[in-house]
Order: C-alpha cells, then sequence, then structure tokens
C-alpha cells in the first residue's frame, strides 16, 4: 500500500503567514544614481522571506509637476528591468557626448540641404508634428476640387 501524503496544517500556515504580514517591510527606497537631467532612480531590494522576488524600481522628476518627464535610454532600461546593472556617470556622459554630436552633424546638415529663395536666403522650415502630411501641390486636400484652382 501506498503511504498517505502528508495533510497541510491550515492553521499553522495562517498563523505564519499572519506573523509575516506584522514583520517590518521596507518602503523607501535606496538612492540608486542620478541623470544629468536631475531626476533621482531608487530601488528596493528584492525580499524573499514575504515572497517578493523581484527588486521594485523608480524615479523621483525634479518637476513634479511635468508629466512628459524626459528619461535618458540607459536609466529607462534600468527601470524597466532590461538592465541589471544601473547606468555608470562615464557611460551616461559618453553617450550625452555621442548625441550632442549626432545632433550637431544633423544641424549642419540641415544648413547644407536647407531650401533657399530666389535671394539665397533660409526659407521657414515648416514644423511638421505627429499626425501632419505632407502636402503636394498637384494633389487635391479636398476631393473633388481641382487643385490648381486656389
Amino acid at each position: 500500500m501506498a503511504a498517505k501524503p502528508p495533510q497541510r496544517d491550515l492553521i499553522r500556515i495562517i498563523i505564519n503567514n499572519f506573523i509575516n504580514s506584522l514583520r517590518p517591510r521596507q518602503f523607501k527606497g535606496n538612492l540608486v544614481g542620478e541623470d544629468y537631467f536631475g531626476n533621482k532612480y531608487y530601488e528596493i531590494p528584492p525580499n524573499l522571506s514575504i515572497g517578493k522576488r523581484n527588486a521594485s524600481r523608480y524615479f523621483v522628476p525634479t518637476d513634479k509637476e511635468a508629466f512628459d518627464q524626459e528619461l535618458t535610454a540607459e536609466w529607462e532600461a534600468w527601470l524597466r528591468g532590461r538592465r541589471e546593472e544601473p547606468p555608470s556617470k562615464e557611460e551616461l556622459v559618453k553617450n550625452l557626448s555621442i548625441m550632442e554630436m549626432k545632433r550637431h552633424n544633423a544641424a549642419e546638415i540641415d544648413a547644407t540641404f536647407a531650401e533657399k529663395d530666389n535671394e539665397g536666403k533660409q526659407l521657414p522650415k515648416q514644423k511638421e508634428t505627429i499626425g501632419t502630411f505632407p502636402k503636394y501641390d498637384e494633389y487635391e486636400i479636398v476631393a473633388g476640387k481641382d487643385p490648381e484652382k486656389k
């Protein structure tokens, strides 16, 4: 005959869970780092005794009212758990210098290939935002209206 499986002691499990719920927990994170925007990044380490296997990560922005806060790519990857270690200051400075170099090169290319009017002055660039479409003179904007008649 097979041995009878041991039964769970539900009272003991309930008492252990209650005692574990009374133990102090860490609610405030440990400061991990800061980016060049001034945002501060925190982490609450995992606590296996209460069943928490992953660390909690969050940041505190410099301007609490700004909902469109900009984050660096390195810190965002750390916040989302795509990288284990937080970025170092050297890595942030190196990537910032690369970003500035690309921005400078893009401005030079824009100036080189910018449209100019008959007098050689640079024409103002049309501002395009998300959701705008390019407008061409040969296509009609309103269906059924001739594009030549303005």
